[in-house]
């Protein structure tokens, strides 16, 4: 397994502040072995193209140094979400945030809505146990289900500044609990791990080393291998 943090903020987003290259050469410092880059769909706006081009270059003027994709994180609420497909072809992956709102363009019907995405996809810093529970789901089916149609998990294991220093409850929560352990293997979900940084100060990549090697010694399928194919 890769050591990855495949979530993260340039100024490209609106509460970011870092040009791309400082939070690359941060990653690179931090010892990450595969790194994306994932601002929010609003924040980019009208410049998608611009962002993935300039996001080739970096692949290339870094290769040497460390893997870089290129992200994208999608708000499914409708006031904030902004996707032509067209606009993210190419993109190596997207990430979902707000799924489990039953407001979100997304809900009751998830896996049609990535399929229209057209990429790769994630679920970005969502307690999906919690969200089987509500729609009274079985657990291991709920998780299959998303095993079955390619979409990764994100372990989001931010603490930092613009969060409040707040910890997700899940991922302990997971990292802690052997029958949550279970339905994650059986289920094959893949699992991905994102330190969701905003400020290049804050970020603290012992936390994804800490993150990657959990999920090795648990024996979770994980997203770094599909995400490079």
């Amino acid at each position: 397994m890769k050591i990855m943090d495949i979530h993260s903020h340039s100024w490209y987003s609106g509460c970011g502040r870092d040009d791309p290259r400082r939070i690359i050469h941060a990653a690179i410092e931090g010892k990450i072995e595969l790194f994306g880059i994932s601002d929010h769909n609003y924040g980019i706006a009208d410049r998608k193209r611009k962002y993935y081009n300039e996001m080739q270059i970096y692949k290339e003027e870094y290769k040497n140094d460390i893997t870089l994709l290129c992200g994208i994180e999608i708000a499914t609420l409708p006031h904030l979400y902004d996707i032509v497909p067209q606009d993210i072809k190419g993109f190596d992956y997207c990430l979902l945030e707000q799924i489990d709102a039953d407001v979100s363009l997304s809900f009751g019907k998830l896996f049609d809505f990535k399929e229209n995405l057209g990429i790769k996809t994630g679920i970005a810093h969502t307690d999906l146990f919690r969200m089987a529970k509500t729609l009274q789901a079985d657990p291991l089916e709920f998780f299959s289900s998303f095993a079955k149609h390619d979409i990764f998990w994100e372990m989001n294991v931010n603490y930092d500044s613009i969060h409040g220093y707040r910890e997700h409850a899940y991922v302990k929560e997971l990292f802690e609990n052997e029958w949550q352990q279970e339905i994650v293997r059986k289920s094959g979900i893949r699992i991905s791990v994102g330190f969701d940084g905003h400020r290049t100060e804050d970020y603290l990549p012992e936390r994804i080393h800490s993150a990657c090697k959990t999920i090795e010694s648990l024996g979770f399928k994980t997203a770094d291998e599909y995400l490079l194919q």
